[in-house]
């Protein structure tokens, strides 16, 4: 078994719990379903255990721990916030954390029916979101990249995944439209970097939380914008770009480009776990092709 493919159990979770912070080890603990770099465990009504599972640098938990505290007082949904470190140890060498529970469902096992206001909170988070960074915030890596220099990773999805039934040129047309978009001339703002439907949560047919930052860096906003298109059912893009701060039309190019390309990556997760192999998620696949429905109709 290497080192990523630690068995992780309500047991272990617990003896961290005991070994490192014994006044929460008596909490009741339940696993979350779901999860990919990281696994959760729901500890207590107002807690989760964020264990590193695949994920091969403690980096995503550090960019947590550090800038969370800071970004949730002035966001208008919750997000998680670290209330303890879990350092590796001999039972578990990765580091661990502590955090907040954030209330709701996860969007790849439940569905947004109240698209307007959905769109609206999904815009005043993300205006509220993007403003100028720090300079010692994290920069852009491959997450946060221009569409021209994600390439490689297009054609890859691309050539992986049954797109039937669109066509490959429509997808095509709508990348390299936004390959030939300009960049990104602002400052660097804060960016989420992953947002999909397993990295929001609803309730009551809306957004009610933003999860997962593990992708979290400083550039550009067309990177979280994508959204629109992942999250929010037929007409909600038009109704977030409308009550978001407008952007200019090549960061909609690139959010638009990004968006297919996300898509694509939801397809190829559900294909894989149609097919039984490691790591696939069967729910994220109808909410990649829908994505992609609604934008190459321009929904």
């Amino acid at each position: 078994m290497i080192e990523s493919e630690i068995e992780i159990t309500d047991g272990l979770v617990r003896a961290l719990l005991r070994e490192q912070h014994p006044d929460l080890a008596d909490l009741p603990i339940r696993e979350v379903v779901g999860g990919w770099g990281n696994r959760m465990w729901r500890l207590g009504d107002e807690l989760t255990v964020r264990m590193q599972r695949m994920d091969t640098s403690p980096e995503p938990q550090l960019k947590e721990r550090r800038w969370l505290p800071l970004l949730a007082p002035r966001l208008p949904l919750p997000i998680p916030t670290p209330v303890r470190d879990g350092a590796p140890s001999e039972r578990f060498p990765k580091i661990w954390t502590v955090m907040t529970w954030v209330d709701g469902t996860p969007l790849d096992h439940s569905a947004i029916t109240r698209t307007d206001h959905a769109a609206d909170s999904l815009a005043a988070f993300l205006t509220a979101l993007h403003v100028e960074a720090p300079g010692d915030a994290p920069p852009a890596s491959d997450f946060g990249a221009h569409p021209k220099d994600c390439t490689p990773g297009f054609e890859h999805f691309l050539h992986a995944v049954d797109i039937a039934p669109f066509s490959e040129d429509q997808i095509r047309a709508v990348w390299d439209d936004a390959v030939a978009a300009s960049e990104w001339e602002g400052p660097p703002v804060w960016v989420h970097g992953d947002l999909h439907p397993a990295n929001v949560v609803v309730a009551d047919g809306t957004l009610t939380g933003v999860v997962d930052f593990g992708a979290l860096f400083a550039g550009d906003p067309a990177w979280d914008l994508a959204a629109a298109w992942l999250l929010l059912p037929a007409g909600g893009a038009a109704r977030f770009f409308d009550s978001y701060v407008r952007p200019d039309e090549g960061t909609v190019r690139r959010a638009r480009g990004l968006a297919v390309v996300k898509s694509l990556f939801l397809m190829l997760m559900g294909q894989n776990g149609d097919r039984g192999l490691p790591g696939g998620k069967p729910e994220w696949g109808p909410a990649g092709r829908s994505a992609l429905d609604r934008i190459l109709k321009g929904l």
